[in-house]
């Protein structure tokens, strides 16, 4: 396996079916979480932007001379946005020394509303998307992170503010 399908497919988890953009979001999570035990929020976002321009270059590879500019098997667009879902729980955690852990609600909601951003494309995670070329490939799923992670803000504003859990 070459070193851009190692990065594109995470190590062949992209080649795990049904659902392979479901799996590289899941393969993220135990990613996210030792990275925030390792070094906090600010690794977290390091390794975010390496996933994001080491998948950019993953997809580029992959996909070039191909008519298919998003090939299923390319997942690591996926660890990238998901990464930034968890950015929503990973800072508060970090800022205010929470086991991240104790946030386990967050992790349920970031995944749930990433797959849901992700799968139905609403808005300009479609217009990303619709780029047809490995920038669109890797944004449209970085623009479903944030919008997974504001979804987890409001949530958890719900649910600690109005509802005082």
């Amino acid at each position: 396996m070459t070193v851009a399908r190692t990065i594109g497919t995470v190590c062949g988890v992209g080649y795990l079916r049904p659902a392979p953009g479901t799996w590289g979001s899941l393969a993220a999570l135990p990613l996210a979480w030792v990275l925030h035990m390792l070094g906090g929020f600010p690794l977290l976002v390091l390794a975010t932007f390496a996933v994001f321009f080491g998948g950019l270059w993953a997809t580029r590879v992959m996909t070039a001379g191909q008519e298919d500019h998003d090939p299923s098997e390319i997942v690591i667009d996926e660890v990238a946005g998901q990464f930034i879902a968890i950015w929503a729980i990973s800072y508060p955690s970090w800022a205010h020394g929470i086991d991240i852990s104790a946030l386990w609600p967050g992790w349920v909601a970031g995944f749930v509303l990433f797959r849901l951003f992700d799968i139905t494309k609403p808005g300009p995670i479609g217009w990303a998307d619709r780029r047809g070329d490995p920038m669109g490939v890797m944004l449209d799923d970085v623009i479903a992170g944030v919008f997974a992670a504001t979804g987890v803000v409001i949530l958890a504003g719900i649910a600690h503010g109005v509802m005082g859990l």
